[in-house]
């Protein structure tokens, strides 16, 4: 009969006897986060709210144009509007942002309810009339996106900064 080595008593209660509980880690990891970085309440009172607005059968228009990323800079051009262009499948959503406010047309040219969010709430709804176009005199400030129901369709577009 054999004796058992160090290595074999080593490697005989690992074998599976004991586990691993990656649950009671993630608990424990959950509970020092909580302790160490807690999310502020205005935070969490924030994103409450913002995930309160969220509409589950709204299509995300694509942000697929951003003058300030895509356009090249014309020499000498002060306050140039920022244009940007939303896409989701066949409808296109052409926005163009000042310190005046803020103008769009919906292409194919339909008519449509617009609202411009900004925070966890909406702002003033606005119409798009039968060329799509569409008209807010306060510019948005901060993050923000529209939400647009056109027919029996929403589509909302991906958020962005003023």
């Amino acid at each position: 009969m054999r004796d058992m080595s160090d290595d074999d008593r080593a490697g005989e209660g690992s074998s599976g006897d004991e586990e691993f509980d990656h649950r009671r880690l993630e608990l424990e990891l959950r509970q020092a986060a909580a302790i160490l970085d807690p999310v502020p309440a205005e935070l969490r009172r924030i994103a409450v709210e913002a995930y309160a607005l969220h509409d589950l059968d709204a299509r995300i228009a694509e942000l697929t144009f951003d003058s300030l990323t895509d356009a090249i800079p014309v020499r000498g051009a002060v306050d140039v509007p920022r244009m940007l262009t939303f896409h989701t499948g066949g409808l296109t959503v052409d926005v163009e942002v000042t310190e005046d406010g803020l103008m769009g047309q919906l292409l194919p040219p339909q008519p449509a309810s617009v609202e411009v969010l900004h925070g966890p709430r909406a702002g003033a709804p606005l119409t798009a009339d039968d060329m799509g176009r569409f008209f807010c005199d306060a510019p948005p400030t901060g993050p923000f996106a529209l939400r647009l129901r056109t027919g029996g369709e929403v589509v909302v577009t991906e958020w962005l900064r003023a």
